[in-house]
């Protein structure tokens, strides 16, 4: 029917994003539904991480290492290529790979720790910045908009379901 209102999770379901059946299935657990929706989130940010990648001509993997580089700076630690291996579940080889990618495009710079000049710090680069700013900005207004709309309970609910589900999934493996 023209106009009538398609709910986020029928579109979801729709575009295949959901999948394991009717998100309302009485056969589940009435908040399954949150799982499924914190699913169909990921697969969009994977898809806009991609076109970012895409974009600018770079691998997904850069785009996640890029992050995870910002991610440190914001916590405060020192981004090393030890760090970023780590986080990204690379070997040396392959760490040193992505390393020298965001480098080559100017992303990223090695530069000495001003404490132990022995050691090697990766600084994600202005310009990196800029782009990033320049493509995930609105979404990130987009979702600050839908905060704002929420009462400091509700802002507190998400933040420990979002905490919970990240220590569930940054856990050990599956068998």
């Amino acid at each position: 029917m023209a106009g009538s209102y398609v709910s986020p999770d029928d579109n979801l379901a729709q575009r295949g994003i959901l999948g394991g059946g009717d998100v309302h299935d009485n056969r589940e657990p009435d908040h399954l539904h949150l799982v499924h929706l914190l699913r169909a989130v990921t697969v969009e940010f994977g898809l806009r991480q991609a076109e970012f990648a895409s974009r600018n001509d770079m691998h997904p993997t850069d785009v996640r290492a890029l992050i995870c580089l910002l991610d440190a700076a914001r916590a405060g630690e020192s981004a090393t290529a030890g760090l970023l291996g780590t986080r990204l579940g690379l070997n040396s080889a392959g760490t040193t790979a992505v390393i020298d990618r965001l480098e080559r495009l100017g992303h990223v710079a090695r530069v000495r720790d001003a404490r132990d000049r022995r050691r090697i710090l990766l600084r994600v680069e202005p310009e990196a910045i800029r782009l990033g700013r320049e493509f995930f900005g609105p979404l990130i207004d987009g979702l600050l908009r839908v905060l704002d709309s929420f009462d400091p309970a509700e802002r507190e609910t998400v933040h420990r379901f979002l905490t919970a589900a990240h220590t569930i999934f940054a856990g050990e493996p599956g068998p």
